[in-house]
Parts: structure tokens; C-alpha cells; sequence
């Protein structure tokens, strides 16, 4: 079955250029595409490989080694002048999210290493997709294990195992595309920043594009060859003018004025380090060989820097991307404009709106959106109610759930993982993770003479394989149960409330946490937000959080044991941290205290955090029974920043001395 095709798609030209410029210039560094799910954001890119030229591969070498400039260390290698060598179509590899380590970066044969003392190496994913593409679709899941290992190959072209004593490195160097939908978390910064450019997708709102998006999707999967083939003679033609852009691109001129506006705008949006400047000026390069012009302008810096800069900006990590227009436009007029015409669209080499190609004066990746606060809490009674912003968040203390668990990678808590460092070894029954060599060996040695074994070397057999037990960190779900009631209000109580769960929510993106939020006011509870890797949507429902009422503590209390036992059934592998924040009080009912200590029966097995929000010379501590009732550590809200915590153990150890 024929895949789809690129110029079948209807609608995104800002990801249609993109992808046509990282094509041109690989070295832009590739594209991320973010936008919410069923927005074609995986077939525009699937389609993307069959557009791509074909390249030269020496034969025989699973490397995928240039004949003209064969790698000097390319495992299958030395490649002499002259070697063999065909041609293939372009690549395009995808990484799954939840691959291990080894299919990435490649695995050894262990029984061949230890038995005939040599290196057989198998090549992974990274091999696969030298002088290609690498997709990584839901990008912002994958495990910081393998994003680790992606910055590697990023930063230096090349992968390099380094394992039992074995050293094997080959070229990587790939157009990183990924595709991922911000609702369910955002990427390490390091990761965003090494992505070239990035694009923001939805679908269109016009009803005559959606109903052609659904018939071209039916007629493709009623006839997906026939469908293909009458978009043959398109995808071909664009094929044939990214070929021709490429032949331009070494020519195009870069002038000094167009550099110093490159320089003018990446400075206004104050963007860190250097590599927004050079991937906007590569951009600028592509775009223009893109238009046939052999000259940068002005309009090539504008669409290098509305796709280059919108990730790039100095921002708070809860911010959505995006560049504001009018600043844009000021930057470019500060600076000396470069000679030539401004030119509104591709002329010469580009195509035009009626052959499928993309435009540059479609408009760059619209500005983010700041996402809307949450509806009225129901069942609140008419009580006044009131909403106060956070203020400046800060580095907070780092709470940990109990015990060790086995969960998913992360930051937090200590678990046992298949990376960090080994602490024993698995039980024989257990066949994944990393090899451990001594007790492979130990295992294989008491059997040589009963295998035979005659000479050098040793023979080991798959059972005799023993892997290592590794103690790393996980990502636990950190469950905010928020106190929304009246008395949270008074003297700008709720402003550091908000901050403090803030800069909580700040460290749970730090840790690759998943998060939610319970609030608790007038005479019920709701789940204001389902536990969810977005922390940004957490912040979002916080800051727009109303106060007033009575205080339901049962009820809060309640509805967080509900949260954390369904979620025990969807995620069981995620370990809780249950973050209370209230002054402990219950004044909603008559038997409001009898119901709130029943309902902290129910909690007493959950790692549980009382933020005691309690402040004024004259404090009831209820807070700090119910952290007592719940077997939970009581926090005072002034304790919630880590220098707090410093300067007390500073202060304790003053006057131990």
C-alpha cells in the first residue's frame, strides 16, 4: 500500500515549508511539529521520504557510508577509493517512544564477545537513519534516557556504544523531525532548543476545507494506490524543485546587512546563545534557494525567523510559544535591510498555490494562545468568590515518595530501572536490560567442562546470560489537593498558595511528573484537572482558581482517595505523592471534623505532603493534626523554597556547634 501523498494534504503551509526547507538544508537542524491530535501531523511527515532524493551507500555497509567521503571509523569500514556502491531512497526511520536503549544506539552479541573475543555489533536506529530522517512521533514522552542519547548524536554527528568494554562509534547524522501534542507535556529545553524549527498545527475551522480533508481521506483508503497515483505526477514535480534548491543552495549569497538583521532580530526577542542566529541565517539560505534567488532578503529573514525563533524566545517554562509580529517587524527596520527587492513569495524555483507547494507568505507559526482558566466550580452555593494571581515562583523543596519503586523513568523518587547504577544482579529468570559481565560469567564457568570445551575462550550460552540490577530515579504522579475555601483568601494567603503550588508544579516538570488538581470549596470537591503530563494545563487551571465558601475537607479528601485508586487501575506503575494544601480546617457541615478524620483513614498508605497554609500569631495547628492523622510530613507554607530549608539546616547547625 502506497503511502500517502505529500501534496495530498490539505491546508498547513507553514509545516509544508518547514519540511521543504529542512529537506533543502539539512543542516537547519530539523522541524517540530506541535498541534492537538488529528491534525495529520504524522502523515504530512510520513510522506514527507518519498520526496527526497535518493543517495549513494558503499555496498555492504550497514552504515549507510558515502562512497565519495566514507566514514574513516565506520565499523564495516575501512572503505577503500573505489569501493562498490548503489543507490536507495532516502530514509525515514521512526523511534518509537517507548524503545530500549539498545534498538537505538545498537546491541552486541555478548555470547559471540566472550566466547570468540570478537565485536559483533548490531547497528539500531540511529545507523538506520544516517543521511536520512529520524521521526519521532509524541517526541515529548520519550524517556529521558533516549532524549539523552538523541542529544548526543545531535550535538556530535555520530553514536558511540560504550559497554563491557567495548568501544564502537559510527556516524549519525539525520534531519530530526517530531511530531507532539502540547496538551501532554512539553520537551526538555534542551531537546527544543536542538530542533531547527518548529511549527504550530490545528485544524482548519472552515467547513469547506474539512470536508475536503474528509473526502481525500476516504477516496485514499477506499483505493490507497489509485489515490496515490493521481497525485503522482505532483509529489514528482515538488521532488524535482527540492532537488533544483539543493543544487542552488551552496550559491546563494548571505550579505553582512542580512546578517546584521538576522543578529537585530534574534537579539529583540532575546533569545539565549548562539544557535538561533545560525539557524534563522541557514533558514534565511534555504528559503531563498527555495525561491530561486540567489541573494538572501529581507522576506527570507522574516520566514527564517517567524519558524527559527518561536521555541527560542526567553520565556517561563508555563508560557506557550510564539513571537509577537509587530516586534518582528521592528527588528527587521532597525537593522540596515539587505540589497535586492522584498519579495511577498517564491519566484523562479518555488511553486505557486495551484501545484501544491508551499508558500512563504502563508505566515509563520501563529502566536500561542494563553489557555483559558477553568469553568465556575458547581455545588459552591452563592457565595462570593474571588480569583488572585501567583506571584514569582522559586526553587522548591523536593519531596519524594517513600520506599523504592519500579515505575516509569524519572527524576523523583528511587526505583529500580534499566539505567543508573548497578546495585546486584537480576534472577536468572529475568532476560532484559543491560548484560551484567561478571555474573555472565560466573555463571557459564562451572559448566565448561561438561559443554566440552576445549582451548581458548569461553563458552557461554544463552542461559548462562545474567543481567544487571540498576537503581535509578522515577516519575511519580503528584496529586495537588487544593484548600479553595473562603479563609484561603484573606490576606493574600491565596497569592502564596498559588506560588508555592506553582513552583511545585515547576519541579514536577523538572522530574517528568504526571500531575493533577483537586479543589475543594462551599460544600463540595471536583477534579479540576485529570492527572496529566501537561503540568502546563495544571498551571493554567491554577492560576484561574477561585476562592470562597466553607471549607468540605472530607469531601477534598475524598475526592483525592478517588483520583489516586482509579488511577492506580490506569497507571499502576506510577507511584503517588499526595500534595494537601489547606489550614486543616472542616467547617462545612455540622459533623465536618467527624467526616474529614474518616475520610484521612483512606489516605494513610499515600505518601502525603500537608502544605500547611496556616499563617498569623494565633494558629489552631489543625494543619498539623491532620498531617499526624494521615502519617503525612507537615510543611509550613514559608518552608515550601529549598533556601528555606538550607537556612534552617544552617541555623540548626549553628547552634549545635
Amino acid at each position: 500500500m502506497k503511502p500517502y501523498p505529500f501534496t495530498a494534504v490539505v491546508g498547513m503551509p507553514d509545516l509544508r515549508l518547514a519540511l521543504v526547507l529542512s529537506s533543502i538544508s539539512p543542516a537547519v537542524g530539523g522541524v517540530l511539529v506541535r498541534g492537538e491530535k488529528g491534525t495529520a501531523k504524522s502523515t504530512m511527515v510520513r510522506a514527507l521520504a518519498g520526496l527526497l532524493p535518493g543517495v549513494d551507500v558503499v555496498d555492504s555497509c550497514r552504515f549507510s557510508c558515502d562512497p565519495v567521503s566514507p566514514d574513516p571509523a565506520c565499523p564495516d569500514g575501512p572503505h577503500a577509493a573505489g569501493v562498490p556502491a548503489h543507490r536507495r531512497p532516502a530514509r525515514l526511520v521512526e523511534l518509537p517512544v517507548g524503545a530500549a536503549e539498545d534498538r537505538v544506539v545498537g546491541s552486541l552479541n555478548l555470547e559471540k564477545a566472550l566466547a570468540e573475543g570478537v565485536t559483533d555489533y548490531q547497528p539500531g536506529l540511529l545507523a538506520a537513519a544516517h543521511r536520512g530522517l529520524l521521526y519521532v512521533d509524541e517526541v515529548n514522552l520519550l524517556h529521558d534516557h533516549l532524549v539523552d542519547t538523541l542529544l548526543d548524536a545531535a550535538a556530535m554527528g555520530r553514536a558511540t556504544v560504550e559497554r563491557e568494554g567495548v568501544s564502537v562509534s559510527h556516524a549519525a547524522r539525520f534531519v530530526l523531525i517530531g511530531t507532539m501534542n502540547p496538551e501532554e507535556g512539553e520537551l526538555r529545553p534542551q531537546l527544543l532548543d536542538r530542533f531547527g524549527l518548529t511549527v504550530e498545527v490545528a485544524s482548519s475551522r472552515d467547513p469547506e476545507q474539512r470536508v475536503e480533508v474528509v473526502r481525500r481521506r476516504l477516496a485514499y483508503e477506499a483505493d490507497p494506490d489509485g489515490f496515490a497515483d493521481g497525485y503522482a505526477s505532483a509529489d514528482a514535480a515538488l521532488a524535482a524543485e527540492i532537488e533544483a534548491a539543493q543544487r542552488l543552495l551552496p550559491s546563494v549569497k548571505l550579505p553582512d546587512a542580512a546578517l546584521r538583521q538576522i543578529a537585530e532580530v534574534c537579539a529583540s526577542f532575546e533569545v539565549d546563545g548562539m544557535r538561533a542566529d545560525i539557524v534563522t541565517a541557514r533558514t534565511a539560505v534555504a528559503h531563498a534557494a527555495w525561491a530561486g534567488r540567489a541573494e538572501v532578503t529581507t522576506e527570507d529573514i522574516r520566514v527564517a525567523a517567524r519558524l527559527a525563533l518561536p521555541h527560542r524566545r526567553r520565556r517561563n517554562p508555563f508560557d506557550a510559544p510564539g513571537i509577537s509580529e509587530e516586534q518582528l517587524e521592528q527588528a527587521l527596520e532597525d537593522a540596515q535591510p539587505p540589497d535586492g527587492p522584498d519579495d511577498d513569495g517564491p519566484s523562479g524555483g518555488g511553486p505557486g498555490p495551484d501545484d501544491g507547494g508551499p508558500l512563504p507568505d502563508d505566515g509563520g507559526p501563529s502566536e500561542g494562545a494563553p489557555s483559558s482558566g477553568p469553568s465556575e466550580p458547581s455545588g459552591n452555593g452563592s457565595s462570593p468568590q474571588k480569583t488572585v494571581g501567583a506571584g514569582d515562583t522559586f526553587r522548591a523543596r523536593v519531596f519524594r515518595v517513600k520506599g523504592t519503586g519500579e515505575g516509569e523513568r524519572g527524576r523523583r523518587s528511587r526505583a529500580i530501572t534499566d539505567t543508573g547504577r548497578t546495585i546486584g544482579v537480576q534472577p536468572p529468570s529475568v532476560r532484559d536490560g543491560r548484560p551484567h559481565l561478571v555474573a555472565t560469567i560466573r555463571a557459564a564457568a562451572p559448566h565448561q567442562q561438561a559443554r566440552g570445551r576445549s582451548g581458548a575462550g569461553l563458552e557461554v550460552r544463552s542461559a548462562d546470560l545474567r543481567f544487571a540490577l540498576r537503581e535509578g530515579r522515577e516519575g511519580n504522579l503528584v496529586l495537588f489537593c487544593v484548600d479553595a475555601s473562603g479563609s484561603m483568601g484573606a490576606r493574600t494567603r491565596m497569592r502564596e498558595v498559588k506560588t508555592a503550588v506553582l513552583s511545585l508544579l515547576l519541579d514536577a516538570y523538572q522530574r517528568r511528573d504526571k500531575v493533577g488538581l483537586v479543589t475543594f470549596r462551599g460544600t463540595d470537591a471536583e477534579l479540576a484537572l485529570p492527572p496529566t503530563i501537561s503540568v502546563e494545563a495544571a498551571a493554567a487551571r491554577l492560576e484561574g482558581l477561585p476562592t470562597g465558601g466553607r471549607t468540605p475537607l472530607a469531601e477534598g479528601l475524598l475526592e483525592a482517595a478517588r483520583v489516586l485508586r482509579v488511577e492506580a487501575i490506569r497507571d499502576p506503575r506510577r507511584r503517588p505523592l499526595l500534595v494537601l494544601v489547606t489550614d486543616g480546617r472542616a467547617t462545612s457541615g455540622s459533623d465536618a471534623v467527624a467526616r474529614a478524620n474518616a475520610a484521612a483513614g483512606l489516605l494513610t498508605d499515600v505518601t502525603t505532603i500537608v502544605m500547611d497554609c496556616e499563617t498569623g500569631r494565633m494558629r489552631l495547628g489543625l494543619a498539623a493534626e491532620l498531617a499526624g492523622r494521615l502519617g503525612a510530613e507537615h510543611v509550613p507554607l514559608s518552608d515550601v523554597a529549598a533556601e528555606s530549608l538550607a537556612s534552617a539546616v544552617r541555623e540548626r547547625t549553628g547552634r549545635a556547634a
